[in-house]
């Protein structure tokens, strides 16, 4: 998994999180789908800025996986504000899906 962090412990906790956030289209969670791009953890202010994309620009559920993002995190770090950034650089692709995901849509 090639998630950028500021801390490794943290954000295996928020991926663990996120493992149960799918994207409701695919049936797959948005770790293995690749879209978490970045968790960072900012101490002092108690803030999370989780960097994410979709699939596509014009995914019709990307309003709804933001919040459920949202929402994983802010359960399991309830201390914290959380910030969702979405962005569209680097565009998904398939190559970010990781071997589990592969596996779930049938792609070995």
């Amino acid at each position: 998994m090639s998630t950028a962090t500021n801390n490794n412990i943290k954000c295996s906790m928020a991926l663990a999180a996120l493992m149960h956030v799918d994207d409701p289209e695919i049936g797959l969670n948005v770790v293995d789908l690749g879209l978490i791009y970045e968790i960072n953890f900012d101490e002092t202010e108690k803030k999370i800025k989780c960097t994410q994309t979709l699939t596509t620009e014009f995914c019709p559920m990307g309003d709804s996986i933001v919040s459920n993002v949202t929402q994983a995190l802010q359960q399991t770090f309830p201390e914290y504000f959380i910030e969702v950034n979405l962005t569209f650089e680097p565009p998904w692709s398939f190559e970010a899906v990781s071997e589990e995901g592969r596996k779930f849509l049938g792609h070995y």
